[in-house]
């Protein structure tokens, strides 16, 4: 019985190469109590892998949250496998954007403490006493209203290529830091604003405006479906897109296009550029923003010791890397300090200063 993936990444693209058949990148979350998340994430393997499922589901006993990609014609059956599990019977999939045969190359089914990575105690609060989910037109009239706070609860490398018009956008590079930034930030008008979050599908938004609510704010809203439905809706009914730029993607496909704007640049020459890379140096690794013309004169490395690095034979690099930890700026997300052009860190909240909470 097979339980893991086996294949390597380069054999399922030789496969899915070779199939030829379109396939459908579409991501969805649940929060709901899960007794035995071991033996949900086996069921789950075992089925999706017959359906040929590649992707990254987290599963927890607060739930699950997964982003993968099927053949198209097997789509009908994982509905249907999905409406046999109560608390997944109807649920909303948000089919990406762009689609891309490639966006996945495994199946990685994964028992986690928490499907999002918080840093809460989730028994401080009810996660199900959450704030609420406006759609695409009800979201464009709240963000027009100059009573409503529009918050980014994504992280600083996904925000940097698009957000929305007149958005604040933390500095942060996990969400777990962003909760107790805003929440101190804002906390003096817990009463006279609308605090209205957005993320990339729903599930950041889902935590976070429960644990808002908890802490206080009167009037919390959350973008239903994320940025993908959002986008699929304004489509649909014809209204104003007011996201600029792209959406990041946590799959290779890196991002989605939504509008025509260019709003970040290249981190190393400062041309602009919104298309995310990972340092071709394995003890680095770090993701940034490089152009095309960068990408060549630096052979996709992030620092001319990178580069040089890179360059050596592959036993002498893995020879270097022997007994080395990662490098920490693979944490800094864009951020390393020989980046010239990487995003600089500012007061997001300037606009809101700083006073003492009556509560």
């Amino acid at each position: 019985m097979q339980l893991y993936n086996k294949l390597s990444a380069k054999e399922r693209a030789a496969l899915i190469e070779k199939a030829g058949k379109d396939r459908l990148t579409l991501s969805f979350y649940q929060y709901a109590k899960i007794e035995n998340p071991q033996e949900f994430r086996d069921h789950l393997f075992l089925t999706w892998n017959n359906l040929d499922v590649l992707g990254r589901i987290y599963v927890a006993q607060e739930g699950i949250n997964g982003q993968l990609s099927l053949p198209a014609e097997n789509f009908q059956d994982f509905k249907t496998h999905l409406d046999t599990i109560d608390f997944l019977k109807d649920i909303r999939l948000n089919i990406a954007v762009e689609q891309d045969n490639m966006s996945f190359l495994k199946l990685k089914v994964k028992v986690r403490h928490k499907i999002v990575a918080d840093g809460l105690n989730d028994d401080t609060f009810d996660v199900t006493n959450k704030g609420i989910h406006v759609g695409a037109e009800k979201f464009n009239e709240l963000i027009e209203d100059e009573n409503t706070v529009l918050v980014d609860m994504r992280n600083h490398y996904e925000s940097e290529i698009g957000h929305f018009k007149n958005a604040v956008t933390p500095d942060v590079d996990t969400f777990r830091e962003s909760l107790d930034i805003i929440e101190d930030d804002l906390k003096a008008h817990k009463e006279d604003k609308n605090l209205v979050m957005y993320c990339t599908g729903g599930i950041r938004c889902e935590k976070a405006s429960a644990y808002f609510k908890h802490k206080g704010f009167k009037n919390v809203y959350q973008l239903e479906g994320g940025i993908i439905e959002y986008t699929r809706q304004i489509k649909e009914q014809e209204l104003d897109n007011k996201f600029i730029g792209k959406n990041f993607v946590f799959d290779d496909r890196r991002a989605e296009k939504i509008s025509d704007d260019v709003i970040a640049q290249c981190h190393q020459c400062g041309s602009p550029f919104d298309v995310h890379t990972n340092c071709a140096n394995d003890a680095c690794h770090l993701l940034f923003i490089q152009c095309d013309t960068c990408k060549t004169e630096m052979d996709n490395c992030c620092s001319t010791n990178c580069k040089e690095i890179n360059a050596l034979p592959y036993e002498e690099q893995k020879a270097l890397r022997k007994g080395q930890a990662n490098s920490n700026d693979i944490f800094k997300k864009g951020r390393a300090d020989h980046l010239p052009y990487k995003k600089d860190l500012r007061n997001i909240f300037e606009k809101f200063p700083k006073t003492e909470s009556k509560n």
